[in-house]
């Protein structure tokens, strides 16, 4: 007796320890080394795409929370992004390529889990299965999925880019965090006067975009989380200052003022050899990121590890096809995971690979299913996608905004977070006794 699961992205690496820590044999199916899309470069499994930070670290918010109760609950993905953090302020950022091959072993050392290298395009019927393809699933699957399901959803993703540490220019530059929350060391910060900024400001709203495929033009759909840094500015002059440049909580000590505009780089290492640029997702030609990036005075000899990209992302219409377990209602056997669920972000894409997982693990064993309080981040994010009444289903990430308010009203907003947590944590601790 064993388990289907397609994919080894963070759903379904999470998804198949969960079955396997239940004494359950895995087939594990991942089209890598043999077949990438366009976004994938490395052959490790959960590899990280966007960004290498997984959000907030604090449990008194909400992608703290989240990933608190997937520490409780025994996660896979969380051990090992705390065994490779890096600095990055009130956030918790991870080695990429030190986390994604911690996962890939951990996985490949499992004695019930089998990897498959080949590309699934049929969705099996031989056993339980979870599909954790990913919002890049390959073509042919994709085709079986939306025959299945009565059609898909898409909409784009964004990339930020790379650049080498020793091509910043420091003269132009300091560390430091945000009213100095997580170590000066957290960031690399790249001022911008007034003049800069507004210069930067037209060159990248006039910059030459990269095409879109026919498919991708027809459905121009740009979730929020990842919006393109030149969409973002094309709002109007200050967006950007109120947004990913914005520099509130930091003073330049060479001038001991606040800049106009800061650029924000993160460590993508744990060497601090590379750097993203914070919340720049762009889908520049990549001549157009060396020339309009290189005006922010600390990036003007940068080199580019990897420039910015773009690429389509698919979801299901959830709330019509699964429940709050991630079992498809017309098929309880077939369970589906990861951002093509409507969940948006990496951890809440692991999360719903580990309660697929899990659920997984209770149908093959005549269990009933694991349904988590709607009151815990993991519990509101499967009755989001479960239950949403929303005529134009969109992806969701953590937030308490979809957890029931709390019985007495709290004005401070830390105050009501941590009530949120502590709540949270206390559900989660009876049910999963």
């Amino acid at each position: 007796m064993y388990v289907n699961v397609i994919g080894a992205g963070l759903a379904g690496c999470e998804a198949a320890w969960q079955i396997a820590k239940r004494g359950i044999k895995v087939r594990l199916f991942e089209m890598k080394p043999n077949k990438k899309t366009p976004a994938h470069k490395s052959d490790n499994f959960c590899e990280l795409i966007c960004s290498n930070s997984l959000k907030a670290a604090r449990v008194e918010s909400a992608a703290g929370l989240l990933k608190e109760e997937m520490r409780r609950i025994g996660s896979l993905l969380m051990d090992a992004a705390d065994g490779c953090s890096v600095p990055a302020g009130g956030a918790l950022a991870v080695d990429r390529e030190i986390f994604s091959q911690t996962v890939t072993q951990r996985l490949k050392a499992e004695p019930l889990i089998e990897i498959i290298e080949k590309e699934v395009t049929e969705l099996p019927q031989d056993a339980v299965t979870v599909v954790a393809t990913g919002p890049l699933t390959s073509e042919a699957l994709s085709e079986r999925i939306i025959s299945m399901c009565g059609g898909s959803l898409h909409f784009f993703d964004a990339a930020a880019p790379i650049v080498t540490a020793e091509s910043i220019d420091m003269n132009n530059a300091f560390t430091a965090s945000r009213y100095d929350k997580g170590g000066d060391d957290a960031y690399i910060n790249c001022p911008m006067n007034k003049e800069e900024y507004e210069n930067f400001h037209a060159a990248l709203v006039s910059a030459e975009r990269a095409p879109r495929h026919d498919v991708d033009v027809m459905n121009p759909k740009v979730y929020e989380g990842c919006m393109p840094v030149e969409i973002l500015a094309g709002r109007g002059l200050d967006t950007l200052r109120f947004g990913p440049m914005k520099p509130v909580g930091l003073r330049d000590p060479k001038t001991g003022h606040r800049p106009w505009a800061v650029v924000q780089l993160r460590t993508e290492n744990s060497e601090k050899t590379m750097y993203n640029l914070v919340g720049f997702q762009t889908n520049l030609r990549f001549p157009e990121q060396k020339r309009v990036f290189g005006m922010i005075p600390a990036l003007k000899n940068a080199e580019y590890v990897r420039y910015g990209v773009m690429h389509r992302n698919t979801f299901l219409n959830s709330p019509g096809l699964l429940g709050a377990d991630y079992a498809m209602k017309s098929n309880p056997e077939m369970f589906f995971a990861g951002q093509m669920t409507g969940v948006e972000g990496y951890m809440e894409s692991a999360s719903s690979g580990m309660l697929a997982g899990i659920n997984a693990a209770r149908r093959v064993q005549g269990e009933e299913p694991l349904i988590l309080p709607v009151d815990t981040m993991i519990g509101a994010l499967a009755n989001y996608i479960s239950n949403s009444q929303s005529e134009d289903f969109q992806p969701m990430g953590a937030n308490l905004g979809i957890l029931p308010p709390l019985d007495v009203h709290i004005r401070d907003k830390k105050e009501r977070a941590a009530a949120y947590a502590v709540r949270a944590l206390n559900s989660l601790e009876k049910v999963m006794k």
